[in-house]
């Protein structure tokens, strides 16, 4: 492959490796908090208990996406051309859709169990 002469600057590179690094810790001090709180509800039943899984699978997804989106930030950091970027764009968004259907189907299917009390 040719090179077209597009690159990040080290300096930039460094600087947006550091801000993915701070959104990491604050997303799981996010999940943290989250986590706890949740798990104050645990003696719950009903209605409340169903919901806090559905809020425990929403939390889950939320974690496992954003993994994703670090993961295809840093290769997009490595990127050596335009090429490169459009083929794992679409690489991307191959992969996310049908997970983003499966977990909207499963969030789903949770709340319908909370509301119904269907186990």
């Amino acid at each position: 492959m040719k090179s077209t002469g597009f690159e990040f600057p080290p300096e930039m590179r460094a600087l947006a490796e550091q801000g993915i690094e701070t959104a990491r810790k604050a997303f799981q001090g996010y999940l943290d908090a989250t986590e706890k709180a949740l798990s104050t509800f645990d003696a719950s039943k009903g209605p409340q208990a169903g919901m806090r899984e559905v809020g425990r699978k929403a939390m889950g997804f939320a974690q496992e996406n954003l993994i994703d989106n670090f993961a295809f930030i840093d290769k997009l950091m490595r990127a050596r051309d335009p090429e490169e970027v459009l083929r794992l764009q679409t690489e991307f968004a191959q992969a996310q859709a049908p997970k983003l259907a499966s977990q909207t189907a499963a969030i789903g299917e949770a709340a319908r169990r909370a509301m119904t009390g269907d186990k």
